[in-house]
């Protein structure tokens, strides 16, 4: 038979997954030559042989690809010509006209590598590093694509002959992967002392050592470094919060295997999954005991993950079994991943350092996620799911969205796709800023977009906005501003490739609107060009402006004396000069923030009355709930102007008349929140009857209350309506970039009502 050959372009993330080595052995199962090299684009193959055989190779290919592989498109072209390759072979790789490839992200430790780093006998035994083609770090090494070891923090490590021979050999599963190294030709793993000097001996027993001594020590990952002591000393927790200035927001632990993390938390089947996938989040679980472990998590949730690094599964091999791993940096500061920082900024927090010499090139912070749907359901995406891009219907320009201020993150979007970054915490500094940049400078390079427009929030005083400002400048491009709420809604609705108007139900802290107003309970009508505000919630006075969203009480204070309720029955003395200021209306910011009515209700109930970080008082309202009352409190939906208002009044003087009849508190918390469902449904209701749509997006911080995401999905759900919630990204602020990439590229924002005057709030 006549030989025939084909000439295949393949993109996606087909790079740092095993997928060369796949070809190759995929060409000899057929009998083929020919060669595949890596390109900017992605993988390219020739294939000589019998066009039987060419059709064998390329006959169920897609579901043949390594397990954490995405191929996303394939281009055949099939001719007569032949080069008469002798064999097939992994050639150099080579640069393309244009970037296409997609990166991996850092993936854990595969169950093949961790047999071998704990084998009585072989080269790798207990080596701090080991990784094959299926694991191993990623992303948070790239310096620039193609994915060769070049082109990564490896580059300073010359393979030695032995761990070459594995690099070649087509049997082998370090066949052509970048990081394979050993203890001959790798980085090295090394202890020091408060002092900063190394220590003799075996850093992985030292450090273990340190930490069964009650010391507080930081280890360098993959994307960062945790500080990390024994999990169940609560004094240990104590010290580390006072060192690190973190007085009472939750930390987040790692358990040497499922049955450790089963002492601490109920796991489902299905959050077990999540814990042990590739990405190895942090997921979020229900104690077992809402009082349980207070030290770590004052609410009834407690943040779990499992080793994910060979260093990790060493450290937990032996008297370890939970420990605190929170991130290591200074309060609003960026995580400290550079090697000339971790001593100097960590001086006087940490008693020691597990630390080496392979340089992490992107900082990339934990993943935190919720179980829902038998998936994740984002708080913070970023190790394990970062760089993935987000794949939406719509061609899409080269834009960048530089997101809000609080919980940063930026998007770059390339024909359908759109490359959110990872997590970078709240832009509210210099520092913060400057990472911010910088990470922005490299997703332009390894993805090769250079924007053609840049978006950002309507909020003049976010250094997102202002650099957003600065960039359009020079060159000159145009700075598209987006009203905060509507990018939420957005960003759902192309989380779920929605197309079309929606009614979005977005509830938060507070963002800026088109008309100048300080906003976060908002009920939208509208698609990715238009929206406008359909329903919102009476207004409540900020006595002080942003003092009141730290002093919650003052919050609580307002929303009395609004439903005639005295303060003093609940707040004493300190509410008269509150009061006072409330009177005055000098500095009392109106605020429509969801965020702020659970502050208050927070502190009429005596849960908190001041927060030590953002959203303390709603997770402890919503931790206290009792999840089989029903009741809800009493309440009205108004009209004015065409726009419906939820007039939450009457439910506070109901709470308040609860709590001096000493009403238990996990009641009135339960109803509290049913009555918001409540309200929510009757106004999507009337929203619907006006506009005669059924689709409703559910975006916004206050939707990481998993008790009123729950039942208002089902309330909606019953009623009739499709209800879309978020799937691939945070629903958070987070998230937020995606959507404004969404509406700047139909040609929306820049609203004609805009007023960017400076406004209280976040």
């Amino acid at each position: 038979m006549a030989k025939a050959s084909a000439k295949i372009e393949i993109c996606g993330i087909v790079q740092g997954v095993g997928f060369r080595p796949f070809v190759h052995k995929r060409a000899e199962e057929f009998s083929l030559s020919g060669k595949v090299l890596n390109t900017s684009s992605g993988v390219s193959l020739i294939l000589e042989g019998e066009k039987t055989d060419i059709d064998g190779f390329l006959d169920g290919f897609r579901d043949a690809a390594p397990s954490l592989a995405l191929i996303e498109d394939i281009s055949i072209t099939l001719s007569d010509t032949v080069w008469g390759y002798n064999g097939f072979e992994i050639s150099e790789s080579a640069e393309a006209l244009k970037r296409r490839t997609l990166i991996s992200p850092d993936i854990a430790t595969c169950d093949d590598c961790l047999r071998e780093l704990f084998a009585r006998d072989g080269r790798r035994r207990h080596f701090p590093f080991i990784n094959c083609t299926n694991c191993g770090p990623r992303f948070t090494i790239i310096r620039d694509i193609p994915y060769d070891r070049k082109n990564t923090t490896m580059e300073s490590f010359s393979m030695c002959d032995a761990c070459n021979a594995e690099y070649v050999d087509i049997a082998d599963r370090r066949y052509h992967a970048e990081p394979t190294c050993c203890d001959a030709c790798g980085p090295r793993l090394f202890f020091l002392d408060r002092n900063g000097d190394e220590l003799a001996g075996d850093a992985i027993k030292l450090c273990e050592s340190a930490l069964l001594r009650g010391e507080i020590v930081a280890i360098k990952g993959l994307g960062g470094v945790h500080l990390a002591c024994l999990a169940e000393d609560a004094a240990l927790a104590r010290t580390l919060r006072t060192r690190k200035g973190r007085d009472e927001k939750p930390f987040a632990i790692m358990c040497r295997d499922l049955k450790t993390a089963h002492r601490f938390a109920e796991i489902s089947a299905e959050e077990e999954k999540l814990l042990t996938s590739a990405a190895r989040p942090i997921v979020l679980l229900k104690k077992k005991n809402r009082r349980d472990f207070s030290h770590i998590s004052e609410n009834g949730y407690i943040g779990i993950m499992l080793p994910y690094t060979p260093v990790h599964h060493m450290l937990f091999s032996g008297g370890i079994s939970s420990l605190i791993m929170t991130s290591a940096n200074i309060s609003e500061l960026p995580i400290i991943y550079k090697d000339e920082e971790i001593v100097k900024n960590l001086g006087g927090i940490a008693d020691g350092y597990l630390l080496n010499n392979r340089d992490i090139h992107l900082p990339c912070d934990d993943s935190l996620v919720w179980e829902r749907g038998g998936r994740e359901y984002f708080v913070r995406r970023s190790r394990g799911y970062v760089p993935y891009p987000i794949t939406v219907k719509e061609k899409l320009s080269p834009i960048l969205a530089c997101g809000a201020e609080q919980k940063a993150t930026f998007a770059l979007s390339r024909e359908n796709h759109v490359f959110l970054s990872q997590h970078m915490g709240d832009l509210k500094n210099l520092e913060t800023l400057e990472n911010f940049e910088e990470q922005i400078s490299h997703f332009e390079k390894i993805f090769d977009i250079s924007p053609r427009a840049i978006v950002s929030d309507l909020h003049p005083d976010y250094l997102s906005t202002q650099y957003a400002a600065k960039r359009a400048d020079a060159p000159a491009i145009p700075h598209i501003r987006v009203w905060h709420h509507h990018a939420h809604m957005a960003s759902c609705m192309a989380d779920n490739s929605l197309s079309g108007k929606c009614i979005g139900i977005v509830w938060d802290g507070v963002g800026l609107s088109p008309d100048g107003d300080a906003c976060g309970c908002e009920f939208i009508v509208g698609d990715y060009k238009t929206a406008h505000r359909a329903g919102t919630m009476l207004s409540i006075p900020l006595p002080g402006g942003d003092r009141a969203t730290r002093e919650v009480f003052r919050t609580g204070i307002s929303l009395l004396l609004a439903a005639g309720v005295a303060p003093t029955d609940f707040f004493g003395e300190e509410s008269d000069s509150v009061t006072r200021l409330l009177s005055s209306g000098i500095n009392c910011t109106p605020a429509s923030g969801m965020g702020r009515l659970f502050d208050g209700v927070a502190a009429i109930l005596g849960i908190k009355r001041n927060v030590s970080y953002e959203g303390q008082a709603a997770m402890l309202l919503e931790a206290a709930a009792d999840e089989s009352v029903t009741q809800t409190y009493p309440f009205e939906i108004k009209r004015e102007n065409d726009r419906y208002f939820f007039d939450w009044r009457k439910m506070i003087r109901a709470i308040s008349e609860d709590v001096r009849c000493k009403t238990p508190t996990e009641e009135i918390s339960a109803a509290f929140m049913n009555t918001l469902v409540a309200f929510a449904c009757d106004m999507t209701k009337l929203i619907s009857d006006d506009t005669k749509l059924c689709r409703v997006v559910l975006s916004g911080g206050s939707f990481q209350n998993m008790y009123i995401l729950k039942r208002l999905s089902d309330a909606l759900s019953e009623n009739g309506f499709e209800v879309y919630t978020h799937r691939r990204t945070s629903t958070n602020d987070e998230g937020l970039a995606l959507g404004q990439i969404m509406i700047a590229n139909e040609g929306g924002g820049n609203y004609v009502s805009c007023n960017t005057a400076r406004n209280s709030g976040n």
